[in-house]
């Protein structure tokens, strides 16, 4: 048991939607990442999606719902099933938590991050 610094370990490395594990609990990876761009529309049959903004701010869009922004200190739910695109204009730093071994590409088609662990 230890703590772990979130900003120390984005400090690692420079990459964009390539998840990084920094703990696990109940099956579940804990990650950080740094987002930048517009990631695919893509959705999570089986699965939440858990976003956590820790620097910057990001837009999730939805195929059947008006947008929703959120920044540091706020976190977004993405209920299973629900298409959805996360997207920053500039660089965005996030904490996700997902069951381990879900892709983070979900259905898109797109090949998925490796998810190391830090």
């Amino acid at each position: 048991m230890k703590s772990i610094n979130l900003y120390e370990k984005l400090a690692l490395f420079d990459s964009h939607w390539d998840p990084h594990v920094v703990a696990s609990y109940n099956d579940n990876d804990i990650m950080v990442v740094k987002f930048k761009g517009e990631f695919p529309f893509h959705k999570h049959d089986t699965t939440d999606d858990f976003f956590l903004v820790l620097e910057g701010r990001v837009t999730m869009d939805f195929d059947d719902h008006d947008p929703v922004t959120f920044g540091p200190g706020e976190l977004v739910v993405v209920p299973k099933g629900v298409v959805h695109r996360p997207r920053a204009n500039a660089e965005v730093k996030v904490l996700l938590i997902e069951p381990k071994g879900e892709p983070n590409t979900g259905d898109s088609g797109e090949t998925p991050a490796p998810k190391p662990h830090i």
